[in-house]
């Protein structure tokens, strides 16, 4: 399908759902359910720098203002072997999470001020406002749990606040037992936690459910995230976000990134592997290509070598962060740890992993016709990812390969993120939460959008491509405006236009989509949508 019909189809798509969705505010709270923690995962909390002498706060994680400058500023880092704690450059500040609502606050939207994209920094929001409709109320039921993701995932200071967090729970909903449900590297954080404070885990816990952890690694993502950095948004956004440079700085200091490095002594299907086409010269002085392959255990020696030369000026210091052997260290203690974890008997794990995304297994730098001459090359390369089946980060094999004895380990089709407000894992989570009694509960205030038909075709001649595309869709659900008492017969169809164009950045390529919305509504209060495009594009 052509680039600009592919981003056609997805904003309807969008856009139904934005028409499907009941924006009445609900005010039912169900008093007899169990309160639930939400924790995040790596970059999933809001973070301030908080000055030290005047107490003034600045969000430094997320923001779009001004991102990248005080990034570097408040939130690059050292990480300090003594301590295990990765510590601020900046010593006129310190990083705290803001505790507003419960601490739901700090994990819901990453960037309140983002209003246009403002779903690129969504995070527990839509499952957030999911619970309050079941009847979930923030401060009795339903809590929040930011952290330091810089840190590592048994750095002692955050398991304290988790500890403090879960006792104050427990408290505010009258002495109920607490589901945490974590998310991604926040899995890791939860496991540490039972494992090294396991009479308060049974103290306070009655389940936890995990959703896309990487308990084995997330071999892939992590190598390039080492050698090359990070975005944590796609898209137009990154533009006016911290750059991928900037991200690489930070991490490289951060004991949680080693700690998601693929797992050495798990038995893995396929091994991951670091790959590498490399120019060397023979004795002779002849030079030849070949394919270097490095599983886990022997890519540390590249990784030392590629980033040897990594430095970063901060103030007038030329600060070098090469790979950190201190924090690889420290990391293979923390796995060592949570490999020896257990579920107390009286508490029930879950486990939700996200599948049918291509997800980054191994990776490989350069190719047999542009082979890597220097491994100091490698962070200005971009690799090529070998992928397995995941959720675009974590591969399954990771994420179901929890050690732990589960009540249910359940895979859903979503990608690592948008599998926060799949609707699929929102029934499941609302089963195994027993929160499906809600007495004014109306299984028509859920929607189905079912498609219904889809016919595409595509002529080429001379330099130009002809596609034209249709598509129709069912919106099936209790329709909001019956309450209005309109007559069905006199409403008329909602008939929208859209037009996009593209021309490439040599002016080689010039592409331009037409395409017709009618949305009509039924008799039985359901909407039929029709979706008609054509695209033109043409090459020099």
């Amino acid at each position: 399908m052509a680039v600009l019909l592919d981003d056609i189809v997805k904003s309807v798509e969008h856009l139904l759902k934005l028409i499907s969705k009941n924006t009445k505010e609900q005010s039912y709270v169900d008093p007899t359910l169990d309160p639930v923690l939400l924790v995040p995962g790596i970059a999933g909390s809001i973070l301030n720098a908080v000055d030290n002498k005047t107490g003034k706060k600045e969000r430094v994680w997320v923001r779009i203002l001004a991102a990248d400058h005080e990034f570097r500023d408040k939130l690059w880092s050292r990480f300090d072997p003594a301590t295990g704690k990765t510590v601020t450059l900046d010593t006129d500040t310190h990083i705290e999470v803001p505790q507003d609502r419960y601490g739901l606050y700090a994990i819901d939207m990453l960037d309140p001020d983002m209003v246009i994209g403002s779903d690129c920094v969504y995070y527990f929001h839509d499952m957030i406002v999911e619970f309050l409709k079941w009847g979930y109320q923030e401060g009795t039921t339903l809590f929040g749990f930011g952290y330091d993701f810089r840190q590592s995932n048994r750095y002692q200071e955050t398991l304290e606040r988790l500890a403090s967090k879960l006792e104050a729970v427990y408290t505010a909903s009258g002495g109920r037992k607490i589901t945490i449900i974590s998310h991604s590297m926040g899995g890791l954080l939860v496991k540490c936690f039972m494992s090294l404070h396991t009479d308060i885990f049974e103290k306070y816990v009655k389940n936890w459910i995990a959703i896309a952890a990487p308990f084995r690694g997330a071999p892939g993502y992590i190598t390039s995230t080492l050698l090359n950095g990070a975005s944590f948004v796609e898209g137009w956004q990154q533009n006016f976000f911290i750059s991928k440079w900037s991200m690489h700085q930070l991490l490289i200091e951060c004991p949680s990134i080693y700690e998601l490095m693929a797992c050495l002594d798990f038995k893995w299907e396929h091994i991951p592997r670091l790959e590498i086409w490399r120019q060397k010269c023979d004795g002779d002085g002849n030079s030849r290509v070949m394919l270097e392959s490095y599983p886990p255990a022997e890519s540390i020696p590249i990784f030392m070598e590629a980033l040897s030369v990594n430095k970063v000026t901060y103030g007038d210091a030329d600060i070098s962060l090469p790979f950190n052997t201190e924090i690889l260290k420290w990391a293979n203690e923390t796995r060592e740890l949570m490999s020896s974890a257990e579920v107390p008997s009286q508490i029930k794990f879950y486990n939700i992993y996200g599948t049918s995304y291509e997800t980054p297994h191994s990776v490989c730098y350069g190719s047999e016709n542009a082979p890597v001459s220097e491994l100091q090359q490698l962070p200005t390369l971009v690799g090529n990812y070998v992928y397995v089946d995941g959720d675009g980060t974590v591969p399954v094999e990771s994420s179901k390969a929890d050690g732990l004895r589960a009540e249910a380990r359940v895979g859903v089709p979503g990608d690592h993120r948008g599998i926060l407000c799949d609707r699929h894992v929102f029934r499941i989570l609302k089963h195994w939460l027993k929160a499906d009694h809600d007495p004014f509960y109306n299984p028509l205030n859920d929607y189905v959008i079912l498609p219904t038909a889809f016919d595409i075709e595509t002529i080429k001649t001379k330099g130009l491509e002809v596609t034209s595309l249709r598509e129709e869709w069912e919106i099936i659900g209790e329709d909001q405006d019956q309450d209005l008492g309109e007559d069905m017969a006199e409403r008329k169809p909602l008939v929208g236009s859209i037009t996009v164009s593209r021309v490439g950045g040599d002016k080689s390529l010039q592409e331009e989509a037409q395409a017709t919305v009618i949305i009509e509504p039924q008799n039985d209060g359901n909407k039929h949508v029709e979706l008609n495009a054509v695209s033109i594009s043409a090459s020099a």
